[in-house]
């Protein structure tokens, strides 16, 4: 019988990742495209840093900040008396972390493939940039952001290292499917831990799914215009 609750939680979480990465991640892809100033390589290396290093280090990094001896641990406990770590919440922070770079990249890609002729004739009709911004360039790029929203969505559904470091594997609190599979596994409940397999795969392959029909979909009308 499958216990749910890793299923429930694993959503939530994803779901919560994907909406702090989607605000951050279009807002940084926004800003790099735009500005130059100095360290902007540096910035734009630590931003996609949790991509290539493995999980595990991303989550001793989170637990060094947000620990209970970390910096803002400290304030928490101390201003607010309460901790993130080894709640919900610090699942929320990892999934946010690791899946950013995947936002920050799809984003990044898809403002550039915006032509800037474009922005620039709203400008001279008068529209400002936040204007411009929201009926110019996020329209046409919404494909690519689709596409980021998608797998920032899927990597934090997935995630495991840093999520148990900073939030720990307690069954009916932090507990995901990631977690629940390791400890199923390691206790030789092969059937259960297959089980969450299936359930994760099955949700990964459907949004995978979606979006590259829906991609394709997009693409028909535009290549029937290039034909005619």
């Amino acid at each position: 019988m499958v216990e749910w609750q890793p299923v429930i939680l694993s959503i939530k979480v994803a779901l919560c990742s994907m909406v702090f990465v989607a605000i951050f991640g279009v807002l940084a892809a926004y800003l790099m495209r735009n500005r130059d100033f100095p360290g902007k390589a540096a910035a734009e290396a630590l931003f996609t840093m949790p991509l290539v290093l493995p999980p595990v280090v991303t989550g001793f990094l989170l637990l060094v900040i947000i620990g209970k001896q970390g910096p803002v641990g400290r304030l928490l406990d101390e201003y607010l008396h309460t901790q993130i770590i080894f709640t919900p919440y610090a699942a929320i922070l990892a999934g946010t972390v690791v899946a950013f770079p995947l936002m920050y990249q799809s984003a990044k890609a898809a403002f550039l493939a915006v032509e800037t002729n474009l922005e620039d004739a709203a400008r001279t009709l008068g529209a400002g940039e936040w204007r411009v911004f929201w009926t110019v360039t996020l329209p046409l790029a919404w494909p690519g952001l689709v596409a980021g929203l998608i797998l920032s969505f899927s990597r934090a559904l997935g995630e495991f290292g840093a999520t148990i470091m900073v939030a720990g594997n307690i069954p009916g609190k932090t507990q995901t499917i990631p977690l629940a599979i390791y400890f199923a596994a390691e206790s030789n409940d092969l059937t259960q831990a297959g089980l969450y397999v299936v359930i994760i795969s099955v949700i990964t392959f459907s949004l995978i799914f979606w979006l590259n029909s829906w991609a394709r979909a997009k693409a028909k009308p535009f290549s029937a215009k290039v034909v005619s």
